[in-house]
């Protein structure tokens, strides 16, 4: 049995690396058989309940409170370029970050890529993926966690300084979550409040905070995060929202950003729909088109919100009608290989190499094979 031990555990520290053993065992298939899970999103359920919560975007409703909104558009006007100091700067930069998980860097990556076509985004406007595979709520929430480390280095990449960062888009949730509707909603709720306070405290120029809830999981077949945990997120974005509506000048302002889960097919009230093909295999992940659709849900937020006016060119309008969904209402717009806006600088994250990223997890699953092989062949051996 001794002998069996270190070839044992040679095979396992060759398939940690791969996630095969940070993950429940299932075939890497999408249920496409579940296309609804029959939930409706909160700006629609803004007169109706769900578990005895009400609906809407801001409890009840999807306006938003007029002291709260003006707080916003301060907060809004008061991001302007600074250098790397933090000072007011004419040629200095605005970092929009993102923090969140595996699905946020897929999401946010792509929406980097639209970003430098965008001719509606300002050239001091600087778009850097800060968000990491497998670095869930609980992680970020770790003041000392290594994720924030890797966010000041892709920060560092981009040339921008943690003092020019000044809005943050956080999609995040619990991986693997368990427990009822409530337990859960609060334990997000307080995690996602740790990680503004972190990144209040790493970015002291920090002005807003933009939340997402999940995209539609129905398809998973995994226990990362499946229904109704994805739809839930929502209510967990919302309290945090509810608290900087408490008390709106408490920097950052904490407000929605585009609202990216809709009902798989069933859709909602403004037709954007999530079908099997926008989800990878395993269902939870987004896939190309899936990664496409929020990056064109976050291109339409960013241009077209009224807290965000520093995003977009002084005097630039959008063609996109601007809603509580920040909807997709036609196909995305293929990507391309544009140059960038003169004077920009806009900074891809590791984990935004797509192809590559496929061909290097093909790659490392061949080498697992190959390492396993040969050390199941050492087992029977012994």
């Amino acid at each position: 049995m001794h002998g069996m031990r270190r070839p044992c555990l040679l095979l396992r520290a060759a398939l940690v690396p791969a996630g095969l053993l940070t993950a429940p065992q299932t075939a890497l298939a999408a249920d496409c058989s579940r296309t609804s899970v029959g939930h409706d999103t909160l700006p629609d359920l803004a007169s109706s309940t769900y578990k005895g919560e009400p609906g809407g975007l801001y409890v009840g409703t999807n306006e938003p409170p007029a002291a709260y909104a003006e707080a916003g558009r301060r907060a809004a006007a008061q991001v302007v370029p600074l250098d790397a100091e933090g000072r007011p700067s004419a040629g200095g930069k605005i970092a929009l970050l993102s923090i969140g998980m595996s699905n946020t860097t897929q999401e946010f990556s792509a929406f980097v890529t639209l970003a430098k076509q965008d001719p509606l985004r300002a050239a001091s406007a600087i778009v850097v993926d800060g968000a990491q595979g497998g670095q869930d709520a609980r992680v970020w929430a770790k003041v000392d966690a290594q994720a924030w480390s890797v966010a000041d280095q892709r920060l560092r990449a981009a040339g921008a300084t943690a003092a020019q960062v000044q809005a943050v888009w956080l999609k995040e949730a619990v991986a693997g979550p368990r427990g009822d509707f409530g337990a859960t909603t609060r334990e997000l709720t307080d995690l996602l409040d740790a990680i503004v306070r972190n990144a209040a405290q790493r970015y002291p120029q920090l002005r807003q905070v933009f939340l997402s809830p999940r995209t539609y999981a129905g398809y998973a077949t995994t226990t990362l995060n499946p229904e109704p945990y994805a739809f839930e997120t929502a209510f967990a974005d919302r309290a945090l929202v509810m608290r900087s509506v408490a008390a709106p000048d408490v920097r950052p302002w904490v407000g929605w950003g585009p609202y990216l889960w809709t009902d798989g097919t069933r859709g909602r009230s403004d037709g954007l729909v999530w079908t099997c093909e926008d989800a990878a295999p395993d269902g939870t992940h987004p896939s190309r088109s899936g990664q496409q659709k929020v990056a064109q849900l976050l291109q339409t937020f960013f241009d077209t919100s009224p807290f965000t006016g520093w995003y977009r060119v002084a005097g630039a309008t959008s063609t996109a009608a601007p809603s509580a969904f920040a909807a997709v209402t036609a196909a995305p717009t293929p990507a391309t290989t544009a140059d960038m806006t003169p004077g920009s600088a806009l900074v891809v994250g590791a984990d935004d190499a797509l192809d590559g990223r496929a061909l290097l997890s093909f790659v490392a699953a061949g080498l697992v094979l190959v390492i396993s092989t040969v050390l199941l062949t050492r087992i029977r051996k012994v």
